[in-house]
């Protein structure tokens, strides 16, 4: 890989402004690399991001057991009143969770579309196979 993980959370960070945060973590929920927009004030500690990290990994691994009648869970959307998050499995074994958290902002933003055709493009330069 040409790029370092936290570079891919950069380029992800700056492709809109409504970002502020974007993260890898193990199929364990370890978060491994992450970065927050420049200017975006973490909502959570560091244990609490952590702890938040741990669940969504859960949730990922109890949705593999819908896989065969649903087909492969491609991205989970979670509305929050405070932030939007997005989480996204991608097929490396060492990096196969990516998060984004989105700002809840006055303006209408199409999560699904943003991520389907800007964040997913993205990621599938660096690994292959991402959905």
């Amino acid at each position: 890989m040409d790029h370092s993980i936290e570079d891919i959370c950069g380029q992800v960070i700056e492709f809109d402004n409504s970002i502020r945060f974007a993260g890898f973590a193990t199929k364990t929920g370890k978060l491994i690399a992450y970065k927050y927009r420049k200017e975006a004030i973490p909502l959570l500690t560091s244990d609490e991001t952590q702890l938040s990290v741990l669940d969504t990994a859960l949730e990922m691994r109890i949705r593999k057991d819908l896989e065969p009648k649903l087909g492969k869970a491609m991205c989970s959307i979670t509305l929050y009143e405070k932030v939007t998050r997005a989480t996204i499995l991608l097929n490396s074994e060492d990096y196969p969770i990516f998060m984004i958290s989105f700002d809840k902002t006055n303006k209408w933003i199409d999560h699904e579309s943003l991520i389907l055709h800007g964040i997913l493009p993205l990621l599938s330069l660096y690994f292959t196979e991402t959905v």
